[in-house]
């Protein structure tokens, strides 16, 4: 939807390192998608395909408003009845006009939390404040969809898991941070000292770090999102519900 830059311009954003010192990150201006070049690429699609909008950028950041990229692509897919998955951090998702085209056989929805504190939140994401983001997802579920809170990246220093778990949202996706020196320069809110493993040109919470952090979290439906590769192993094998499927789409 959209590239080369996003307007919440997040502290931990992995994307915006392997842009910013390229000279490719623009959060002030992002460029827009062709909606005539996505709607080519849908129509290319296989039947049964889930398509994941939100990968490297928000499609959901303010621009949006204006711009409605992702608006026509829901239609689009709506259209050609193609699955999508929406990861977010914008309460936009949830607004009527976006409820009124939302196919409930077609759209998996997950809204980003990374702090429950929304003076906090802004000073290291530019996104939607986190009391919209859970009014957004409490409006979703009980609406019938099927939407995850996802903790992405889950920062124990900055989550109240008790704030987190007496929610009642019945359904979670955590990914941990992975750290590089320019996050380490950018988000100096946490202690890094406990990234202690190397994998994929970043720096990881050891497994049992891990663990500790997740028996923090109570709520119903839980899967992990996983970069490390042994990791990814033990949740598979021993934790997500679904074996096959890490985001735990409702099909």
């Amino acid at each position: 939807m959209y590239g080369c830059g996003c307007q919440h311009n997040c502290s931990y954003c992995y994307a915006r390192t392997l842009l910013d010192f390229r000279g490719l990150w623009n959060p002030t201006n992002p460029r827009i998608a062709d909606i005539e070049k996505i709607k080519r690429k849908i129509h290319r699609l296989e039947p049964g395909t889930i398509l994941r909008m939100g990968g490297m950028t928000d499609c959901f950041q303010p621009l949006e408003t204006q711009s409605r990229v992702a608006y026509n692509t829901i239609l689009e897919l709506n259209k050609q009845r193609i699955g999508y998955l929406i990861v977010t951090k914008s309460h936009l998702i949830a607004e009527p006009e976006y409820l009124a085209i939302l196919d409930p056989k077609l759209a998996h929805i997950q809204i980003t939390v990374t702090c429950m504190d929304d003076k906090k939140a802004l000073t290291f994401e530019k996104a939607s404040v986190p009391s919209q983001r859970i009014q957004a997802i409490l409006k979703l579920q009980s609406l019938g969809f099927d939407v995850a809170i996802r903790l992405s990246p889950i920062i124990e220093e900055l989550m109240d898991f008790d704030d987190l778990n007496s929610l009642e949202i019945n359904k979670c996706i955590v990914e941990f941070l992975r750290i590089n020196s320019w996050i380490k320069q950018w988000f100096q809110e946490i202690d890094f000292q406990k990234y202690t493993l190397r994998h994929g040109g970043y720096l990881h919470l050891p497994l049992e770090e891990k663990l500790r952090i997740m028996q923090k979290i109570h709520i119903p439906d839980v899967s992990v999102c996983e970069d490390v590769t042994e990791h990814y192993i033990y949740w598979r094998d021993h934790f997500n519900p679904n074996k096959e499927d890490c985001c735990n789409l409702r099909i």
